[in-house]
């Protein structure tokens, strides 16, 4: 696991991260801990803490819970003395929902449109990315975000291995930037959005890419198909405090594959901002402390690169002052070699 100084990014004294940790193997207790440089301070039993959360006991989820009166709390709290790289960090959060945005990112959308191109109609690979181009400045002069809803089982921790099931071999990758809902949102306008988030981490949403359209006539896409294998959402490390992002509409997504760079893309491309994509979600369901939004994905999956995921593969992600995830593709019988 890298050392919380490369995890928490910019570290001072008054900044620090949450997650949840085990101290051993998979049926020891999970416990919220706060990290500040490369430690981490159980929060089981903070007092103050737990009276904030009603008595009971303190976790990610009763936190966000009452996120208001936690905060000072924890900004007040010192370091703990538990090594960071001596923990296995899970999912920061367990949602009741996540909601994904879907054609976010402008480049993006053009680039999957060029790839999914087979020519047959015709048109040259210049006039479907002019034609996409022109379709996604309209959509944002008139349009809403496209959102859809994600499932929990999909969660993983930001170190674990993903499982590629074998009923495809076109697994694809996409980095996008989580936000964390700590303020219950329903029909909110777009002034007061950015109050009802609690804090920001990175996830990977893993898609397959022959299940995202149907195939038969007017079948249209499968987001549940494609998207929603167990491990297809590997989250984390933490939960960053939205107070320590300065501006999370100009953060840097990176996505390395066994070293090289294949997303390196900014959140100034997308089409529609944090606010209005919760302003969107909001109108139709109320969004609950806990719930993830997550945001679309920049330029440079796999059908762009003509190289989707193989086990062996290793993805490393990064986001401004998000910390990294790394995450190693297996096959199902949890082996690292390449299928024939």
């Amino acid at each position: 696991m890298p050392a919380a100084n490369e995890i928490v990014a910019s570290s001072t004294s008054e900044r620090f991260a949450l997650g949840r940790f085990r101290r051993g193997p998979r049926d020891s207790p999970v416990f919220l801990g706060l990290v500040r440089g490369e430690t981490v301070r159980d929060l089981s039993d903070v007092a103050p803490l737990r009276d904030r959360v009603g008595g009971g006991p303190v976790t990610m989820s009763s936190v966000l819970e009452a996120w208001d009166a936690c905060l000072p709390v924890l900004a007040d709290l010192d370091g703990g003395d538990l090594p960071a790289g001596s923990l296995t960090v899970l999912a920061p959060v367990q949602p009741r929902q996540i909601l994904q945005a879907g054609m976010n990112y402008r480049t993006h959308v053009i680039d999957l449109a060029a790839a999914h191109h087979d020519g047959a109609d015709g048109r040259s690979v210049e006039q479907v990315r002019a034609e996409a181009a022109a379709a996604m400045d309209e959509r944002t002069r008139t349009g809403l975000p496209f959102l859809f809803t994600g499932h929990a089982t999909a969660l993983a921790g930001p170190y674990d291995d993903l499982v590629l099931p074998g009923y495809s071999d076109q697994h694809d990758w996409e980095l996008e930037l989580a936000v964390v809902i700590g303020r219950r949102a329903f029909r909110v306008d777009r002034a007061s959005a950015m109050e009802h988030v609690a804090g920001y981490t990175i996830v990977n949403d893993v898609t397959t890419r022959d299940l995202v359209f149907r195939g038969e006539p007017r079948g249209g896409m499968d987001w549940f198909r494609a998207k929603n294998a167990p491990g297809f959402l590997p989250l984390g490390p933490y939960l960053v405090p939205a107070r320590f992002i300065d501006d999370p509409a100009d953060l840097r997504l990176v996505l390395s594959l066994n070293g090289d760079v294949m997303q390196d893309g900014s959140t100034k491309d997308m089409l529609f901002d944090i606010a209005t994509q919760i302003t969107t979600a909001a109108q139709i369901t109320p969004l609950l402390p806990g719930d993830l939004l997550l945001t679309g994905s920049p330029a440079g999956n796999g059908m762009h690169h003509g190289r989707l995921l193989r086990p062996g593969d290793v993805m490393t992600a990064t986001i401004t002052d998000l910390g990294e995830q790394r995450v190693r593709c297996v096959d199902e019988a949890g082996t690292t070699t390449e299928r024939a």
